[in-house]
């Protein structure tokens, strides 16, 4: 088990459909106050002190509330690919980074986000955070094997599209209308080769040319609202969503 906090995280993480089990809330009065009405019947409540929280959470970002939970369940990664649009990080490596793209890809309408089990940035108390508590909500997969899973996910009739700076293809440009994959790579050194040309195409944003990059969950951000502009002028002219395979 672990402590997750923040008001917004603590209420997500206590709301309907979260991925996991709330077994005891410590919180300050302020704080208790607020949660109230978030509080399901018979969940054990600690009335503390901010600075016991601080100790308890290892961080001053609580606003006065922390949950503890069960440890994270990854969902497995085929039935992440029962999705229709899913994003996979490559070797993103901060924890924040990850928490804000799974924000964005939940209020985009994505169905799930897939990340390396080795050198990448887990589900911890951080990312929840920074994901203002959305990743209790999403489908988070592990996978071993990067080029693996999107080799698996075009078999399954996806379309797989890689986020990369200098090449010049517009994400603006991408059919984003069916089953897609949406890839990103890690901070600074953006994907690796072997990812890269396992895509079935790569895109940029463009920018100004004093400005190099984005930041991962930037970038994230303006694939997948994109991707959600397109379907929903796709059902508007069409009445269902199409589901253009490959």
């Amino acid at each position: 088990m672990e402590w997750i906090y923040g008001r917004n995280v603590v209420q997500l993480a206590l709301a309907a459909g979260a991925r996991r089990q709330a077994r005891r809330l410590a919180a300050t009065p302020p704080a208790l106050k607020a949660l109230r009405e978030s509080l399901p019947p018979g969940l054990p409540v600690d009335t503390v002190a901010a600075h016991e929280l601080d100790d308890l959470t290892g961080s001053r970002d609580h606003q006065g509330a922390a949950l503890q939970v069960d440890s994270f369940g990854y969902a497995p990664p085929e039935s992440v690919l029962q999705a229709d649009v899913v994003v996979v990080l490559d070797e993103v490596s901060d924890p924040r980074n990850l928490g804000a793209v799974a924000r964005s890809a939940l209020a985009a309408g994505a169905g799930g986000l897939v990340v390396p089990k080795h050198r990448s940035a887990s589900v911890t108390p951080a990312a929840v955070k920074a994901s203002a508590g959305t990743i209790e909500h999403l489908p988070v997969a592990q996978v071993t094997n990067t080029v693996g899973f999107l080799k698996e996910a075009k078999d399954a009739g996806f379309w797989v599209y890689g986020a990369a700076g200098g090449v010049a293809a517009s994400y603006l440009q991408l059919d984003l209308t069916g089953r897609v994959v949406l890839v990103f790579g890690a901070e600074g050194r953006g994907l690796r080769p072997l990812v890269a040309k396992t895509c079935d195409a790569l895109a940029s944003i463009p920018m100004e040319a004093a400005v190099e990059s984005l930041n991962v969950s930037v970038a994230a951000a303006l694939f997948l609202f994109e991707a959600r502009r397109q379907r929903a002028a796709a059902d508007g002219a069409s009445g269902s969503r199409p589901g253009a395979g490959r």
